[in-house]
């Protein structure tokens, strides 16, 4: 999975890459400090992976994982070159989700671009920016299809949407909520463009540390914030990113420690994983084994020969069976042959749809 992290400069958000991903990059009180896309990976923490590595005095013990991208902030007029321009709406469309972090916090001593805080103009300021680049994409798009359409009529029903989409675009709303017709081409046409509004976002609401304990519920920046995600049907989390750069330099006990104390269950970076597997409908199953225990990220719904495709394109070409028991139910009884033994664990075929937290041997033949 592949974040990009937006939003106008001082937010906090390359505080937020830094804390997320330890990288290091360059954090200052002023805009366009970071030049070129920073790139982190960051193995996504499960306590299950830990327990099987342990049951199986595994070797080797490989976490599914995040691939953040830290885009410099943008500024109104960035699709047509402003400040670092459309260098960095480039960097978007490559990402699977975008993590907007909006500034929710007073501070005298960080400067505002806009000379206020206000998170509904700044959330519309990026989202106008990534509209217009939007809008550049389906006029080059429009005028290529108005062409081949006169000499293929199938594609006017691509013509058709193309114009509604951009209607809807130039009324100041973002793709994601353009209802694309039901139509399998048209949807597929649709996919292609890879706008950036159609991209799912998840808003990092940052406030300051004492509005942590309370999810927020007392700032009214972030009730601004949730309420314009949920009439985009977006993904909202609250984050001090100054705390979370300090929990970055804790160990995890230590961490855990400093958490409890502020009355706080999560990490940002746990919530921020959780959010992300929320709205992008992920899930994970296990595979286990003395040489290697490793978690795998699949969308919900996927089946047994495309899960066995995430290891080796053979394991789903030549797909015969698999064998799934809940990770539970085999940490429980101590080992797969116990589990056997016990009946439950299932052998599956191909139609059967991979659940979280399946731990699966997959039986194949090429």
């Amino acid at each position: 999975m592949k974040l990009g992290i937006v939003g106008l400069p001082n937010v906090g958000k390359s505080t937020l890459f830094n804390s997320l991903t330890k990288a290091g990059a360059q954090a200052a009180n002023f805009p366009f400090c970071t030049i070129d896309p920073n790139v982190g990976i960051v193995p996504v923490p499960d306590e299950r992976i830990e327990k099987l590595g342990e049951m199986y005095h595994t070797k080797k013990v490989t976490h599914a994982a995040i691939e953040f991208v830290d885009i410099a902030g943008l500024v109104k007029g960035a699709s047509k070159g402003e400040g670092l321009g459309n260098q960095f709406l480039a960097n978007i469309r490559e990402v699977d989700a975008i993590v907007h972090v909006v500034r929710c916090f007073e501070d005298a001593n960080v400067i505002h671009v806009d000379g206020s805080v206000d998170p509904a103009r700044d959330i519309d300021t990026i989202n106008m920016e990534l509209i217009f680049s939007d809008i550049e994409i389906l006029e080059r798009r429009y005028a290529k299809v108005v062409k081949q359409a006169k000499m293929d009529k199938t594609l006017q029903k691509e013509v058709d949407m193309i114009e509604a989409l951009k209607k809807h675009l130039d009324e100041g709303n973002t793709a994601r909520t353009f209802e694309v017709p039901d139509d399998e081409d048209v949807q597929k046409a649709f996919a292609e463009y890879n706008l950036l509004t159609a991209k799912k976002t998840i808003y990092a609401a940052n406030v300051a540390e004492d509005d942590l304990a309370d999810d927020g519920a007392g700032n009214q920046y972030v009730q601004k914030v949730r309420e314009m995600a949920e009439a985009e049907g977006n993904g909202v989390f609250v984050i001090s990113a100054k705390l979370e750069e300090e929990l970055s330099e804790l160990s995890d006990e230590e961490k855990k420690e400093f958490l409890a104390d502020l009355g706080v269950e999560s990490s940002g970076l746990d919530k921020l994983i959780a959010a992300s597997y929320k709205l992008l409908g992920l899930i994970s199953f296990l595979t286990a084994g003395e040489d290697e225990c490793r978690a795998w990220t699949i969308k919900e719904g996927t089946k047994a020969p495309q899960a066995a495709g995430k290891i080796h394109t053979d394991f789903e070409r030549g797909f015969i069976k698999a064998e799934v028991v809940n990770y539970q139910d085999l940490l429980d009884n101590g080992s797969l042959a116990a589990a056997r033994e016990k009946g439950i664990v299932g052998m599956e075929g191909k139609d059967y749809v991979v659940k979280d937290g399946d731990v699966i041997l997959f039986r194949f033949n090429v």
